[in-house]
């Protein structure tokens, strides 16, 4: 060990900026860190690279003078360093390297979602709160609760269910919503909640047997579109996020629901998932695509128990019409 210290702090400048900028890891960091600092968990969210295996490559690309860090309470920012004896050329070489890399275009991606949520004081109120709540027991106080609370609040609209299953989320915005579609491409699923929306009186709950990559629904007319643990069975995701844009009218607004990507290859066979979840920067890139605009996109749980999945939240707005306004004609004699 004392032995490879010695031939590594021995090497030049130049031979020591190649080989800590040897691994494909650290030149994605060197990439991402071009233009502003980030903190450990933000690169950790932006890789979903583990802590530990993040701090190695960072610290090691700051020893060599690459990266500089600053300390802000209990986090520690990272930001490209002002190498020296031709260090700055290597820099861009690196940098420009890890732009051939298959990660590359996630990576930046998930760093433009990153920078934008972090003036959003909200975002980060919410994940204090919801890290106290489980921890916290107070009576009375239950997500049960608080989804009542949060269903009596909801304006009266128009919204499309795609992949509702059973309808058990359908039944319950039904009871709020002017009108609920629930789309399933399961005709027993379809059957059976149609007639248990009969059963609970719910005339505004209409079920439809259908495609969620082509809901039968017509074109701009919902406010709202939920994916709910849906999209990872749809054959093409991109081309379902494409499907709710056109049903939803100019200012309505989509939501995701559904894992974060993982490697429980049994979920295959054990819940029938064609896919293994998303990376955030697979649904930035198809809400994008789509032509959705204000993207938020983000991790908001993590089973406790192995597999340990994580769970994606994304939503995002079709743009609403602005109609120009006419100036009214004047008169002959400019009255």
């Amino acid at each position: 060990m004392g032995g490879a210290f010695v031939i590594y702090s021995g090497m030049s400048s130049t031979l020591r900026f190649l080989r800590a900028l040897s691994d494909p890891t650290r030149l994605r960091m060197m990439a991402l860190l071009e233009t502003d600092e980030l903190s450990v968990n933000e690169l950790q969210e932006i890789t979903r690279l583990g802590q530990s295996r993040i701090s190695t490559h960072l610290g090691l690309l700051q020893d060599c003078g690459l990266l500089q860090s600053r300390r802000e309470g209990k986090r520690t920012f990272y930001k490209l360093g002002t190498p020296e004896n031709g260090g700055a050329e290597i820099v861009k070489l690196a940098i420009r390297g890890a732009g051939e890399l298959p990660e590359h275009e996630g990576d930046q991606v998930n760093l433009k979602r990153i920078l934008q949520r972090r003036g959003e004081q909200a975002q980060t109120y919410f994940n204090q709160v919801a890290g106290r709540f489980d921890r916290i027991y107070g009576p009375g106080r239950s997500w049960q609760a608080f989804g009542h609370f949060l269903l009596r609040v909801l304006p009266p609209l128009d919204v499309a269910d795609l992949g509702a299953g059973e309808g058990l989320l359908s039944e319950l915005l039904a009871r709020r919503c002017r009108k609920v579609i629930a789309v399933d491409n399961s005709e027993k699923m379809v059957t059976f909640g149609a007639a248990k929306a009969k059963k609970n009186h719910l005339k505004n709950l209409e079920f439809r047997l259908g495609d969620l990559q082509d809901p039968p629904i017509e074109s701009e007319s919902v406010d709202l579109v939920i994916l709910s643990q849906a999209l990872h069975h749809a054959e093409d995701p991109g081309r379902a996020i494409e499907g709710a844009y056109r049903i939803l009218r100019p200012g309505g607004q989509i939501v995701v629901l559904d894992l974060a990507r993982h490697d429980f290859g049994r979920a295959h066979e054990l819940y029938g998932d064609r896919w293994l979840g998303f990376a955030e920067s697979d649904l930035h890139l198809w809400l994008e695509k789509a032509g959705f605009k204000r993207l938020e996109i983000s991790i908001v749980a993590r089973e406790e128990q192995p597999p340990h999945f994580e769970t994606i939240l994304a939503g995002a707005h079709k743009e609403a019409v602005v109609v120009p306004k006419v100036a009214p004609a004047r008169s002959p004699g400019g009255e």
